[in-house]
């Protein structure tokens, strides 16, 4: 990885997708290798973050990107982020890999799936408030009754039977009004990246 040189402006979500779904056509190499500059200097940040050594977290990086090359064609832009999509393979494959050294080890060691993420750094912090801020400015671009709808459903934490209750409305209705809040919201949020 020594050898790919730094990017100078990270491609945005959409130009990943798109670099994603090249892979997944016809095993676009130029594209894989936009994805592995990218990428792979932020695997490894995390796997190292997490815990691993930085030879392990070199070797377990190398083995994310293989898995990325393989499995693009798995990749759905409707289910999740580019980013998302290769942090979950790179969190899969760390604990794929502590689970193996356990076993070789022959000894209890704990299970790594049950163990909290390493905390968050100064830049996840900044870049979950940056995206807060973008969702609260779109959540008041809604119409009141969708935004009132939303706040009930994942800032109050409620049941769409509670809602449905609450709101004076059917089940069915609250349901499909959550799904259409989350629509318009999910649009304005990537339109905006």
């Amino acid at each position: 990885m020594n050898e790919v040189r730094q990017e100078e402006t990270p491609p945005s979500p959409e130009e990943l997708i798109l670099l994603l779904e090249a892979v997944a056509r016809g095993q676009d190499h130029k594209a894989f290798a936009q994805l592995f500059a990218h990428f792979a200097p932020r695997v490894k940040s995390f796997l190292r973050r997490s815990g691993l050594a930085d030879g392990v977290a070199e070797e377990v990086t190398q083995e994310v990107m293989i898995a990325v090359w393989r499995k693009a064609s798995y990749f759905d832009p409707r289910r999740a982020g580019a980013a998302t999509w290769v942090f979950t393979i790179a969190r899969n494959q760390r604990i794929d890999r502590l689970r193996r050294l356990r076993s070789a080890a022959g000894e209890e060691l704990p299970d790594p799936s049950e163990q909290p993420d390493a905390p968050p750094s100064g830049e996840d912090i900044a870049l979950a408030a940056e995206r807060e801020e973008q969702v609260r400015k779109a959540l008041a671009t809604l119409p009141a009754e969708q935004a009132a709808i939303l706040k009930l459903s994942f800032f109050a934490d409620k049941p769409h039977a509670e809602i449905a209750r609450e709101l004076g409305i059917p089940l069915g209705t609250a349901k499909s009004r959550v799904r259409l809040a989350l629509a318009r919201l999910r649009a304005m949020l990537d339109r905006d990246l």
